[in-house]
């Protein structure tokens, strides 16, 4: 999962210096002068560094795959650190500069729409990566992210057991502009509604931002008391971390869930805070988004790659053709033949000392 060596094509001192920052994965807006144009260049513009899976496994492997199904290939990354004017002048840049193939994880799927319709005009091909971005997509690779809420659900479910069906619980959802994130509530929903007592307080949380979750879950405790809930959904690992830390101040253990198998959710989930997280694996998912980049800008067939068919957030774009991978609920019980058999994780990435026993205690070695 090394970053592939990247050749550089320098024109000007001020290109050169453009291109430097991208390829250093660098928050900016990626602006830079003229175009290259020669049809061996991908764009690649993921969304944020909150979530330590984009830095750790996404790109890498993204840009990887790239590498070995196209060793003349360069891949132009940038970040847009959650910042949507910011992705725009990335995304802005690659098409100034005569990149052909766009990879796009948007940071707001709504504001897309005009960045890809003005893309196609100058035949350009944005693959969604990941979200669904709004506008004439040429293909989209995720999960089926309502199934994943529904995963969410029955984690949570199976954590409070016997005492789900009378159970006051807390939802702290993901950001408004993320399109995924109403898929997970929806999906959470069809299950919650259903099987605990009530869903007593619930918030988005704008940029999936941990410390917001704990703030939040902290104004929870306030309004519902210590003993007001039985149990807390968190749409990721990250806030579910930011979760946990306000409920430990307050000296309140319920089940929480998470999602995205971080490093640190396992841990605690090892540790006995948090009681599940979702595996999604990233490998067959970034693997095929650049498999279908590759085979776009050579001009080869890809659409076996895509057998399904989506329609965007708003109904507007049909029939995108898309490739969606399914995922799994993670316990302490199926860390070793999920996350170790796969190599998401070493035993001794995840066994450090202060986590050496609960691994012991999980047959993790």
């Amino acid at each position: 999962m090394n970053a592939m060596t990247r050749r550089v094509v320098i024109g000007t001192a001020a290109v050169s210096m453009a291109v430097s920052l991208a390829a250093c994965g660098k928050a900016g807006d990626g602006a830079t002068a003229g175009g290259d144009g020669d049809g061996k260049t991908i764009g690649l513009l993921l969304p944020e560094n909150k979530t330590t899976r984009y830095e750790t496994f996404d790109r890498p492997i993204i840009e990887a795959k790239i590498k070995e199904l196209c060793e003349e290939c360069e891949v132009k990354y940038n970040n847009a650190a959650q910042d949507t004017e910011t992705q725009k002048k990335q995304f802005d840049a690659l098409v100034t500069q005569g990149v052909k193939v766009i990879i796009l994880d948007s940071v707001d799927y709504k504001a897309t729409k005009s960045w890809v319709q003005d893309a196609e005009k100058k035949g350009v091909k944005v693959v969604a990566y990941d979200r669904l971005a709004e506008g004439p997509i040429a293909a989209y690779v995720s999960y089926d992210n309502e199934k994943i809420g529904r995963l969410q659900g029955e984690g949570l479910v199976k954590a409070l057991g016997d005492k789900a069906k009378d159970a006051n619980v807390v939802m702290i959802n993901g950001s408004p502009t993320d399109p995924n994130a109403p898929l997970f509530k929806k999906g959470a929903h069809s299950v919650l509604d259903t099987q605990v007592g009530k869903i007593v307080y619930e918030q988005d949380i704008p940029d999936w931002s941990p410390d917001e979750a704990s703030k939040k879950m902290g104004a929870a405790i306030d309004s519902l008391g210590k003993d007001g809930f039985q149990g807390v959904y968190s749409a990721n690992d990250g806030m579910a971390g930011g979760i946990i830390t306000a409920l430990n101040k307050q000296g309140v253990k319920v089940p929480v869930g998470g999602q995205d198998a971080e490093l640190a959710g396992l841990q605690r989930i090892l540790k006995g805070e948090q009681s599940f997280t979702i595996y999604k694996q990233i490998k067959p998912e970034a693997e095929t988004t650049a498999e279908i980049a590759v085979a776009i800008l050579k001009g080869e067939k890809w659409e076996h790659l895509t057998p399904s068919k989506v329609t965007s957030l708003t109904g507007e774009f049909k029939n995108i053709p898309a490739k969606l991978y399914d995922a799994q609920i993670v316990t302490k019980d199926n860390i070793a033949d999920t996350i170790i058999l796969d190599k998401v994780y070493k035993a001794a990435d995840i066994c450090t000392a202060e986590y050496k026993a609960a691994c012991e205690a999980a047959g993790i070695k």
